[in-house]
């Protein structure tokens, strides 16, 4: 038998036809879809006179273009409104489950999915969003997905689909006192690049990775996306089968043993090769943050950023224009830079071990008064756990605000925007020239890099607080 990948292993069992010297038609386990890009393929669907094939395979969530504070009370800006409304219309017109803005189960998309037990093991999963990558961390096959292909999985709970490449990315070793998921994330893209992974679905291994808890699985391959990939994976653990162990919808009695024992099965096999592979130490990797406009410029946070001598051409000129849009000047240090905003959650870090490490910084210090945060839960069930584990006591008596859950700031379509010209310390995914608001100037790190910064007011090292 031919030693397959976890991920030959996902795809092989989901191809419901290939097509010669063409992509294959992949079969869609469960699809997730948002207020923002699902509108225009449900019009689809009514023009062409068509069903939702599998309404109870789609869950739905309004997310991205939503307010954070005052949500019991009806939407104030127009076009938000608008797509939420249209969401539950059309939620209600094809019977699809939707939880709505009050609901219990309401959250960011890619919060909700794994928390309510949706993502299991082996899927194939879906969404009109990039960061559906983010379920990978369950040994699932998930990408994100255009409009069009959002139209063609409710017409056909399928989808037209290449085959990527496959990459291995391998990290050995015991990480360092401070350094977390997101900090292994931007390690790796600030090595690979941006688009170092493109083409390719990239599976997460070694010792490094199987230590993060299946939070901080999530983070790192929810980031994934970033160096170019279509998507990451981890093969599913005891780690991961004790988290989904009782949740909401997943399976119980004989099917969960059956489901369980198939679970197993998802690993590498010995000897089955990868197109590309890299390998990385632990020890290497320091508390990161990026100091340009894409998510590849990152560095540890005590180091300085790099000159560019060894850049040319069009990337010299993206450096020049990058560092420029910033305020920075090559070969300096951002320790002790200061920041004007902080921001907490997002499909990245707005789960409750973010809040927690974040809320276990801050207790017994006080906020700087220079600085404005934003800590935003990923879901409702987030945000009723942090109010249990008494972690919003925690963060009000450190003079912090707890919001309501959302994208929030990570993306600028809703009201929580970064204002021109100011700096934000970002627990999200993408730093981009106004990603955050117009003339934003965004640096990415961990929870506890944001921590640090909101207790300093300007960039610092949370080791030297610890």
């Amino acid at each position: 038998m031919e030693a397959k990948t976890l991920f030959d292993k996902v795809w092989d069992a989901h191809v419901v036809k290939k097509i010669e010297g063409g992509p294959s038609v992949l079969y869609i386990d469960r699809h997730f879809i948002h207020e923002v890009t699902s509108p225009v393929a449900f019009v689809g669907l009514e023009k062409r006179g068509l069903k939702v094939f599998h309404p109870e395979l789609t869950t739905a969530t309004p997310d991205h273009n939503i307010p954070t504070i005052e949500q019991h009370l009806p939407i104030k800006d127009e076009l938000s409104r608008k797509q939420v409304n249209t969401l539950l219309s059309n939620c209600e017109k094809y019977n699809i489950p939707l939880y709505g803005l009050n609901h219990k189960w309401a959250g960011i998309v890619h919060v909700i999915g794994p928390e309510l037990g949706l993502t299991l093991p082996g899927m194939t999963i879906v969404c009109g969003d990039s960061h559906t990558s983010t379920h990978g961390a369950f040994g699932t096959i998930a990408f994100g997905i255009g409009t069009s292909e959002v139209e063609m999985v409710l017409a056909s709970q399928c989808i037209l689909q290449p085959k990527p490449k496959k990459m291995r990315i391998t990290v050995n070793g015991e990480l360092k006192k401070g350094v977390t998921a997101k900090d292994i994330a931007l390690y790796i893209i600030s090595k690979i690049s941006t688009s170092g992974g493109t083409g390719h679905f990239v599976e997460f291994a070694g010792s490094a990775i199987q230590s993060l808890t299946m939070e901080g699985r999530m983070t790192l391959c929810n980031m994934s996306i970033e160096c170019g990939a279509r998507g990451g994976m981890i093969a599913p653990d005891e780690k991961t089968i004790s988290y989904v162990k009782g949740r909401e919808f997943a399976p119980s009695g004989e099917a969960w043993d059956k489901a369980e024992a198939y679970w197993r099965t998802l690993i590498t096999d010995k000897g089955a090769s990868f197109d590309t592979e890299y390998t990385y130490d632990a020890n290497d990797i320091d508390p990161m943050i990026t100091y340009g406009t894409n998510p590849g410029m990152g560095m540890g946070i005590k180091a300085s950023i790099p000159d560019g001598s060894d850049l040319e051409g069009s990337d010299k000129i993206t450096f020049e224009k990058s560092l420029n849009y910033m305020g920075f000047t090559a070969g300096e240090k951002l320790e002790g830079k200061p920041v004007d905003y902080v921001f907490v959650g997002s499909c990245t870090n707005g789960r409750i071990e973010d809040l927690r490490v974040f809320a276990n910084f801050v207790k017994g210090k006080q906020k700087a008064e220079s600085v404005i945060a934003w800590i935003v839960p990923g879901s409702k069930q987030v945000e009723k756990q942090a109010q249990e584990e008494g972690l919003t006591d925690i963060l009000l008596a450190a003079g912090f605000k707890f919001r309501q859950p959302g994208c929030s700031a990570c993306l600028a379509m809703n009201d929580d925007k970064i204002p021109a010209g100011k700096y934000a310390v970002s627990t999200s995914n993408r730093n981009f020239e106004g990603r955050q608001g117009p003339s934003a100037r965004t640096m990415l790190a961990s929870p506890l890099v944001a921590a640090a910064a909101a207790i300093t007011g300007k960039i610092t090292d949370p080791r030297d607080l610890m």
